[in-house]
């Protein structure tokens, strides 16, 4: 089986990804939680997004050569779910820097959401 689709996605999300958190830390919204990252931004946005690229890059050269194995397709299934949800925190990001959605009302969110996690685990 092969994971084209899903790998291109994958790395459309991480170039996403990559170019919103340029945004976002070079705005002062948001801070890079990877200290590695960070440490890449803090010596330059192309720098950053080069690594990112690679290592974007790599991983889904890894993904597609082994996708016919089981363990490449949970892998890419679970890259895609982080990727997803790391775009829902950029989309949350974006509604509080234009002023549509309050600090507050993510601090309640966070808090509920935290509640039906530790529910359901």
């Amino acid at each position: 089986m092969h994971l084209t689709r899903q790998t291109t996605l994958l790395f459309l999300l991480n170039l996403i990804d990559g170019v919103l958190t340029i945004y976002w830390v070079q705005n002062g919204f948001a801070t890079e939680g990877n200290q590695l990252m960070a440490s890449m931004l803090e010596i330059g946005s192309f720098y950053f997004l080069a690594v990112k690229i690679a290592v974007g890059g790599i991983t889904v050269f890894v993904l597609s050569y082994w996708g016919h194995h089981k363990l490449a397709r949970y892998g890419v299934t679970l890259a895609l779910t982080a990727y997803l949800g790391l775009m829902f925190v950029h989309l949350a990001t974006g509604l509080v820097a234009a002023g549509i959605v309050s600090d507050r009302m993510i601090d309640e969110f966070s808090t509920w959401s935290n509640v039906v996690f530790a529910l359901a685990v």
